[in-house]
């Protein structure tokens, strides 16, 4: 385990590394305290530039601008280049490395530059005072090539990671849209389930009601519809509450199709979580026939393959149109469940004669029917008309596109 310790709020390392520089620096001023000219006025400005020095990484602008106004007293003195006057060059070096801006860095190298002259100048020797500024030049020019070579990779490394922490934010947003995501589709499905469930037994509960005196075996088959209902819905909210408490890695190999699949790409394999398909239609079928419907079921043209999200809403419109014509159409209304698949698209059609017994008293709405189916066809680019016929009764059609088509989505109301 890697502890970060930190000293006023930097890093210790690096504080004990500036240290360690300050500190060389005001050796250099005491090593020349005897002989050097200037004397000890001199160690008092290598004093100076070491306690800047401690802050170059914090300030380097503002520490590169003491350490030359340093030197600069230096020149005005007459005291020439001294030992330590490699602060000098530290200084340049922090502040083309740290800088927020690359300006400062290049201000300072033509302050340095200016410098690099005027110490050739008061330099005493055989040698001309340009060979000599020439060398110091070198010198200093080498210092803010490399400074600017290790910025450059420095801003590098902070670039990817900061790329890094920026696609790790991405992700942790596509996963919490992923669960938001899951949410909606376990609570559309919870309300499919509780909601046409419910309106089934309120039907069936009414009319054991109104017939319990007069004919109890009818009564008891409405009751017998009830329980039935019941149990069948508990199994659902069992299944989907299930995959809710057990939760499953995500399929790396799963296509873009994956995320439609209602429970996962192993839960045709489970049978308690299993996903309903258009094979279980016969049953919805037979379910809302002991309801009481009259209810009819065609298949037309050749059944393509079709994505689980995609068969899940087929099998909600039809459930939502049979449990729309058992509110309001009543008991006893004839039903035509029709779906066509054609080469592009498949077309739902509930279609009911509005002829049924009325409810001895009004369902109550489930809440979101045709809303909920107009938002799932809605999913696939498909449109949706629901209204009532001219010859009585109401009629619901989807249009799905299948994955190979486009279409525009479209919602209309007849």
């Amino acid at each position: 385990m890697t502890v970060n310790r930190t000293i006023v709020g930097r890093p210790w390392r690096g504080v004990a590394f500036d240290v360690l520089v300050a500190a060389v620096v005001v050796l250099l001023g005491l090593a020349g305290l005897a002989n050097q000219p200037g004397g000890w006025k001199a160690t008092l400005v290598s004093a100076a530039m070491a306690v800047a020095l401690l802050f170059r990484r914090a300030h380097p602008s503002a520490v590169a601008v003491a350490v030359a106004a340093l030197a600069l007293v230096q020149v005005v003195a007459g005291w020439g280049p001294l030992a330590f006057d490699v602060a000098v060059l530290i200084a340049l070096y922090s502040v083309v490395k740290y800088a927020d801006r690359l300006r400062d860095g290049i201000l300072a190298g033509i302050g340095a530059a200016v410098g690099v002259v005027l110490a050739g100048l008061q330099t005493q020797g055989v040698i001309a005072w340009w060979a000599t500024a020439i060398y110091y030049g070198l010198v200093t020019g080498a210092v803010w090539l490399v400074a600017l070579n290790v910025r450059t990779r420095r801003l590098y490394v902070l670039t990817l990671e900061e790329r890094a922490a920026t696609l790790e934010r991405e992700r942790e947003a596509e996963a919490r849209a992923a669960v938001a995501g899951e949410r909606t589709r376990i609570a559309r499905e919870l309300h499919d389930v509780v909601a046409h469930s419910m309106a089934v037994m309120i039907v069936q509960a009414d009319g054991a009601r109104f017939m319990l005196d007069r004919d109890p075996e009818t009564a008891r088959q409405a009751v017998k519809v009830v329980a039935d209902t019941g149990r069948q819905a508990l199994e659902e909210m069992r299944r989907l509450v299930g995959v809710l408490r057990e939760p499953s890695a995500p399929d790396a190999q799963a296509g873009p199709g994956a995320a439609d699949a209602p429970d996962g790409p192993g839960a045709a394999a489970d049978p308690a979580h299993r996903r309903l398909a258009l094979t279980e239609l016969p049953a919805l079928l037979d379910r809302f026939r002991a309801a009481g419907l009259r209810a009819r079921h065609t298949v037309t043209g050749e059944p393509a393959p079709m994505p689980p999200g995609l068969e899940l809403t087929v099998y909600r419109v039809v459930q939502e149109g049979l449990t729309n014509a058992l509110k309001h159409a009543g008991v006893g209304a004839g039903v035509e469940v029709t779906v066509a698949c054609a080469g592009d698209a498949v077309v739902v059609r509930v279609v009911d004669d509005g002829q049924g017994r009325p409810p001895v008293s009004p369902a109550p709405s489930g809440g979101h029917g045709l809303v909920g189916m107009r938002e799932r066809v809605g999913v696939y680019d498909g449109s949706l008309t629901a209204g009532p016929r001219l010859a009585g009764g109401w009629q619901v059609e989807a249009r799905l596109p299948l994955p190979s088509t486009s279409a525009t989505t479209e919602v209309t109301a007849a």
